[in-house]
């Protein structure tokens, strides 16, 4: 396991490298360095692919090389690190097409402490697992956070102080980086998952985890 590890943990070094480039391209009016996270995201979508054919073929097989559910949990793990560098790439996008120039101060300041949360907290998710254990409390207090900035993003929008074109898209902002945080979160609960023994032969977690009783 421990090559596919190292691979899966690359991603997500590659994910959180994608968001803090991205943000950087807008706030700083980059459009090359936005060009070149856009470029990235084909590599991120090549190696998912490449992983899950390999794990498919692998199960397929009935190798045995590594435990079924170690295998599962990966599969289950690579579509939100595809999806999480998509977002990303939405992000670079809009900063090649000049959208930082136009934002108001208040609104890049929150955009800016949205990427450092979003980045601390898929730090903590790639910690979380390579060691194979949850991230903890801390991980849904910065989720919370999260969502505390969308909210104010929300109203400095509402407020006017932007062009309306400018203003739709920062909304759409907002919402991206809440998305990440959200992955961060439902990544870091598979990992906690699945480094734990299997118990009563049910299927494997949804997104967000192991659903509560009665759902």
């Amino acid at each position: 396991m421990a090559s596919l590890q190292a691979s899966v943990v690359e991603l997500f070094a590659l994910v959180s490298e994608a968001l803090a480039r991205a943000t950087w391209a807008l706030l700083n009016s980059d459009p090359a360095l936005a060009r070149g996270v856009v470029e990235a995201d084909a590599e991120i979508d090549a190696r998912t692919a490449a992983l899950e054919a390999e794990l498919w073929a692998e199960i397929d097989a009935g190798s045995g090389e590594r435990p079924l559910r170690e295998a599962v949990a990966v599969l289950l793990i690579l579509p939100e690190l595809e999806r999480s560098a998509d977002l990303a790439e939405h992000i670079a996008q809009r900063a090649g097409a000049g959208l930082g120039a136009g934002m108001s101060p208040a609104s890049r300041g929150v955009v800016q402490r949205m990427s450092e949360v979003a980045i601390e907290m898929w730090q903590a998710t790639t910690a979380a697992f390579a060691d194979r254990a949850a991230s903890g409390e801390e991980l849904d207090e910065a989720d919370e956070e999260l969502d505390a900035l969308h909210g104010r993003l929300t109203e400095i929008v509402a407020g006017g102080s932007m062009d309306p074109a400018v203003a739709a898209q920062v909304t759409l902002l907002a919402r991206f980086y809440e998305r990440l945080g959200d992955h961060a979160v439902n990544l870091s609960r598979r990992v906690g998952s699945f480094a734990a023994p299997a118990t009563g032969g049910g299927d494997p977690p949804g997104p967000g985890g192991p659903a509560p009783a009665g759902r």
